[in-house]
C-alpha cells in the first residue's frame, strides 16, 4: 500500500469502469499483527490500514472526475452519470492472517476463543470504521465463532458505519468449518449494525442453495460474490483448476437464478476480473 499504491488504485478504477458500485479495500489480509511481525511499528501498521481506504476513495474521486467512454456508465447511458459508489473496508478472517489455509477451513484449534478473536480484530475495526469508508465488509467468515466475535465487536465499539457479513462454503450447505449456514446467518441477522448477509469466495454452483438457506434466517439484503469455482491449495499457495470452474459468460448466466432466489447485491471474488463485473453490470442493467 506504499510501494504499489498506484497499482491498487488502478485496480479499483478498472472495476469502477466495469460498472462496480461498491469497491472493497485492499485490507483483507492487512493486520496490525502481521505488519508488526514484518518489522513495522503499530503506528505504521495503523497508517497502512487507513491508507487502504484512502486509495479506494482516491480511485472513486478520479473515476467521478475522469469518467470516459470506456466506463460502464457512458457505454450504457450514452452520457456520463455520477452513479453512487461506496467504499467497503475489508476485514478478513483470523485464518487469513495465519496464512495457513485455515481461512478456508475455519479450523483454528481449541486455543482460539471468542476473546482471542475479539482481541485480534478490535483495533483493526476501530481504525477502519473511522477511516472514511462507507461500510465494513467482514469477508470469508468461516465459522460462527468469528461471526459472533464480529457482532459483539460492532455493538461494543458502537461502530458508526454499517457492515455486511459474508460467509464461505465448500459444500453448499454449511460454512467451511461445518457450522450451519442458518446459525451463522442468524448471528448476522441479530446484529443491529449488520445491513446485509451473504456468501463470498464460494463456487458459483453452490450459491443458489445458500441464498435460499440464508433467506430462512434473515430478511436483510443478501450479498453474493462467488469465486471462479477454482480451489485454493494452501500448501502450494496456488489456485487450482477443479470441476465447476466457470468463465464470465457461464458466471453471468447464474445471475437471474440468484436474483430470483433472493440475492440483491452481486459481485465476484477470487479469480474473477473486471470483465466479470462488466458482464454482471450489463445483465443487471436490463433487469426491471
Amino acid at each position: 500500500m506504499t510501494e504499489y499504491s498506484c497499482l491498487i488504485r488502478q485496480v479499483h478504477l478498472d472495476y469502477l469502469h466495469a460498472g462496480a458500485s461498491i469497491i472493497i479495500t485492499a485490507s483483507y489480509q492487512a493486520t496490525i499483527q502481521g505488519f508488526v511481525a514484518k518489522g513495522l511499528s503499530e503506528e505504521e501498521a495503523e497508517l497502512l490500514l487507513r491508507r487502504s481506504v484512502e486509495i479506494a476513495c482516491e480511485a472513486r474521486e478520479i473515476y467521478f472526475e475522469k469518467c470516459t467512454e470506456g466506463s460502464f456508465d457512458y457505454i450504457e447511458s450514452g452520457n456520463i452519470s455520477r452513479r453512487p459508489v461506496l467504499v467497503a473496508a475489508s476485514i478478513g478472517n483470523y485464518g487469513a492472517y495465519l496464512a495457513d489455509g485455515s481461512e478456508y477451513s475455519g479450523k483454528y484449534g481449541d486455543a482460539v476463543t471468542l476473546k482471542t478473536l475479539k482481541d485480534f480484530h478490535r483495533r483493526r475495526l476501530q481504525i477502519l470504521a473511522k477511516s472514511g469508508a462507507d461500510l465494513i465488509a467482514f469477508e470469508t467468515i468461516p465459522n460462527k465463532l468469528e461471526a459472533k466475535a464480529y457482532a459483539e465487536l460492532l455493538e461494543e465499539e458502537e461502530t458508526n458505519i454499517p457492515a455486511w457479513f459474508s460467509f464461505n462454503s465448500k459444500d453448499g450447505i454449511n460454512v467451511v468449518s461445518g457450522d450451519s449456514i442458518l446459525e451463522c446467518a442468524s448471528i448476522a441477522d441479530s446484529c443491529k449494525r449488520a445491513v446485509a448477509v451473504g456468501i463470498n469466495c464460494t463456487p458459483p454452483r453452490f450459491i443458489h442453495g445458500l441464498v435460499l438457506a440464508i433467506q430462512k434466517a434473515t430478511s436483510k439484503p443478501i450479498v453474493i460474490y462467488p469465486n471462479s469455482g477454482e480451489t485454493y491449495n494452501a500448501g502450494l499457495k496456488q489456485w487450482k483448476k477443479s470441476s465447476g470452474v466457470v468463465g464470465d459468460e457461464d458466471f453471468v448466466s447464474y445471475i437471474g437464478k440468484w436474483r430470483e432466489a433472493g440475492a440483491s447485491l452481486f459481485g465476484g471474488c477470487c479469480r474473477t476480473t473486471p470483465n466479470t463485473i462488466r458482464a454482471i453490470s450489463r445483465v443487471l442493467s436490463k433487469c426491471p
